[in-house]
């Protein structure tokens, strides 16, 4: 089965000016899942969809190829799956068609090694609609409604982190991978639904990059778990 991989990298970005090749360990940050995806044993195909022309080049020189996205899918409002749809479209009008679609957010950066062929394989094995990377949290949970605080765990019998069963752990939706075959995105226009499968990262491979400070937190984080 045909196995591509796909990286939205708008040039735009609200919090980080150029944040998608902003410095992140001494390489843009796109960098970072490009290799990732290219050291995958599984995936046929890398591309990074931008509208970005320096964004354009570093990918191409990482060894990715690179869908141009229109200005009208590129601008805040944009949303990925927009970004998934032209992608296939750019696929179609030049006679490639995936059977599997791997996503990748490049604000998510920091992932265990071979982890991607393993979420592939148990995608294939599981005969899953979709896939996505989640994480644990020991954190404890509430909404608000109003002026009240509802908790969505029991408050009176509250455990010890050490003490947590796996009924206890909440789950994080950490951005790092989606995988979901092309005739369930052609049927729903969605990264996910149908019979979801999940690959499970560490706590620590769970936050996101959407600020300046969190570039600092997740460099500190990578120093930590290369040592």
């Amino acid at each position: 089965m045909s196995i591509f991989c796909i990286i939205p990298a708008r040039g735009g970005s609200k919090g980080v000016p150029h944040k998608n090749i902003a410095p992140f360990l001494g390489q843009p940050l796109i960098t970072h899942s490009i290799k990732y995806a290219l050291e995958s044993k599984l995936v046929d195909r890398v591309f990074v969809s931008t509208d970005d022309e320096q964004i354009s080049n570093i990918s191409i020189s990482d060894g990715s190829e690179v869908i141009p996205r229109p200005a009208d899918i590129a601008g805040d409002n944009a949303t990925t799956e927009s970004a998934i749809a032209h992608a296939i479209e750019w696929w179609q009008k030049h006679k490639l068609m995936p059977d599997i679609i791997v996503l990748l957010q490049a604000t998510s950066p920091l992932r265990p090694k071979h982890s991607l062929d393993l979420a592939l394989e148990k995608f294939q094995g599981g005969d899953f609609d979709s896939l996505l990377s989640i994480s644990p949290t020991h954190r404890f949970f509430w909404k608000v409604d109003g002026h009240t605080a509802q908790a969505e765990y029991d408050f009176m019998n509250r455990p010890r982190r050490q003490d947590m069963t796996e009924a206890d752990i909440s789950y994080v939706e950490n951005g790092s991978v989606y995988i979901f075959s092309l005739d369930h995105f052609k049927r729903t226009g969605n990264r996910l639904g149908g019979k979801i499968g999940y690959t499970i990262f560490p706590e620590e491979f769970s936050p996101e990059i959407d600020t300046p400070s969190d570039f600092t937190l997740l460099e500190e984080i990578a120093e930590n778990l290369e040592n």
